[in-house]
């Protein structure tokens, strides 16, 4: 019954419109109150969910991404991928394919990058005579890279919803290669339906201009290699790395380019203090609905019941894909994380899935549930920047959402794709 309380009570709060943070928090105290527990628990749980230092990163790498979003790195990021890729069919798609890779191993952000990115790719794209549900769906479902690539904040919450157990290191460096398929699952896609609709061709750049361009977006692209390199290596941790990259931030954008105005520096601290206090409220709330369904015993249950299914660790993970996808269409992906990784995360493990490849599923189903409907954040900013509505965009965004399902698919039935990266640098 004490499930019934739980979920009934969070569902009907979901549905009348109440933010995420507060149907977590609410049904939580339900939950307590039926159980006839101290309601200090609730407080207990979602202080100690929030007394993480590994979550210090979170606030830094945001804060380095709006830094970087507001101080021109995007517009050099771009430049550079339409001189590399810009002469293939379809070129703007390719090239706004690539932006995200670029960008999004500076944001770690699927948000960011679809209002950066979008914000310069989308009229240009529509300039030059592309469909503007083509410049909207790409924008959309190519910015979910970035959840993939270092220094990706969920990977950091992914790690602390599991324990602290896993290794954020191992989790950045298990991201990049699903990250690099599904970039050129959608350049194939953005250049098929760029060849059915007869999209331009625009001339090639020159080497000498690659060269010129790289020379200028280097400086935005060395905070990869300081954020990565630093981790793996072990220098320094990922909480230390985040502030290394907000001072790196702060010095090429005020420094270096020139381009970060006072007024730019004040909008994106007051941007990253707003953004991590709806983060950190989400997942100190879903700490305390995590600890009320282990202390129900879900997971438990949730393994018992799948292995009554089936004891094919294909047909299971099969099952979790579904779900999870389901899942993803309705929450954001913060609080689903910290929800869902105490319950999925023992059933994975209990058919034979490694902790961090398991990660790289999770982080990517709910990647793909940003661009789905109803409640698809990254679609919602993709079709504000556009300014189309949402469902012009679904119905033609088919082709990108079959590659990305298609590289879910991989990732989770070829594990090496997500491990042999993490063992290489062991």
């Amino acid at each position: 019954m004490e499930l019934w309380v739980l979920f009934g009570t969070f569902t009907f709060l979901l549905l009348i419109g109440t933010p995420v943070a507060f149907c977590l928090g609410v049904s939580s105290f339900a939950t307590v109150a039926y159980l006839g527990l101290p309601p200090v628990v609730v407080f207990q749980r979602l202080n100690s969910g929030v007394s993480v230092f590994a979550l210090m990163a979170i606030p830094f790498f945001i804060y380095a991404g709006d830094l970087m979003v507001r101080g021109d790195i995007a517009r050099r990021l771009v430049a550079l991928a339409g001189a590399f890729v810009g002469h293939f069919r379809g070129g703007l798609g390719q090239v706004n394919v690539l932006s995200s890779v670029m960008f999004g191993g500076v944001s770690g952000s699927a948000a960011a990058d679809a209002s950066a990115v979008g914000g310069l790719m989308v009229p240009q794209m529509k300039a030059r005579g592309y469909d503007v549900d083509y410049a909207v769906n790409i924008t959309v479902v190519s910015s979910i890279i970035a959840l993939l690539l270092p220094p990706s904040h969920n990977m950091i919450i992914y790690s602390i919803a599991a324990g602290g157990r896993i290794s954020i290191a191992d989790l950045f460096t298990a991201g990049i290669l699903p990250g690099f398929l599904l970039a050129l699952a959608l350049m194939i896609a953005s250049w098929y339906v760029a060849k059915r609709k007869g999209y331009p061709v625009q001339a090639f750049q020159g080497f000498r201009m690659i060269g010129t361009l790289f020379v200028a977006a280097a400086p935005g692209l060395i905070l990869v290699a300081i954020i990565f390199g630093g981790v793996r290596s072990g220098v320094f941790t990922a909480s230390e790395s985040s502030n290394i990259a907000v001072i790196y931030a702060l010095f090429v954008t005020f420094f270096v380019y020139r381009t970060l105005s006072f007024e730019d520096f004040r909008a994106a601290t007051f941007a990253a203090v707003r953004t991590t206090a709806m983060v950190l409220l989400v997942i100190g709330s879903a700490a305390a609905f995590g600890w009320l369904l282990a202390y129900t015993r879900v997971p438990a249950s949730m393994v018992a019941l799948l292995q009554g299914v089936s004891d094919n660790p294909i047909v299971i993970l099969l099952l979790l894909n579904v779900v999870l996808l389901i899942l993803g269409t309705f929450m954001d992906m913060s609080p689903l994380i910290v929800i869902t990784t105490p319950i999925f995360l023992p059933v994975a493990t209990a058919f034979g899935v490694d902790p961090v490849h398991f990660g790289v599923i999770l982080i990517l189903n709910l990647g793909i549930g940003l661009c789905t409907p109803p409640v698809g954040a990254v679609l919602f900013v993709g079709c504000a920047v556009g300014r189309i509505p949402i469902w012009d965009a679904v119905r033609t965004i088919w082709p990108f959402y079959g590659a990305a399902v298609a590289v879910l698919l991989a990732v989770t039935y070829i594990p090496g794709l997500s491990l042999w990266l993490p063992q290489l640098f062991r």
